[in-house]
């Protein structure tokens, strides 16, 4: 039974599908179709840690966090500016340490 999933996958994947015995077809993305890929990975992997329970979320941080040093490289972003830009960010508009629900403004 063939199942579709069209979608990016980590670089040990099909090595892992041969030892399986199944058959398979990848095929390489261009830049473009690749930066999409990983911000619907992002996505895809965020959703499955807001599902996951305690005892899965840590795998499902280390993917979410695979996906966005892939991010990282590709954009040639250092890590260093984002880590310099999100202390900037909480200094100025705070972090989500008060666990505040904004209801409505007039």
């Amino acid at each position: 039974m063939r199942i579709e999933y069209n979608k990016l996958i980590r670089d040990r994947i099909p090595e892992i599908i041969e030892q399986s015995g199944k058959e398979f077809a990848i095929e390489t993305m261009n830049e473009d179709e690749f930066r999409k890929a990983l911000f619907a990975k992002l996505i895809e992997e965020s959703i499955e840690a807001s599902e996951s329970e305690n005892t899965g979320l840590i795998k499902e941080i280390a993917d979410i966090l695979e996906v966005i040093d892939a991010i990282l490289i590709n954009y040639e972003i250092e890590i260093r500016t984002v880590l310099e830009l999100q202390a900037k960010r909480r200094l100025e508009r705070g972090g989500f340490e008060k666990k505040l629900k904004l209801l409505w403004t007039e």
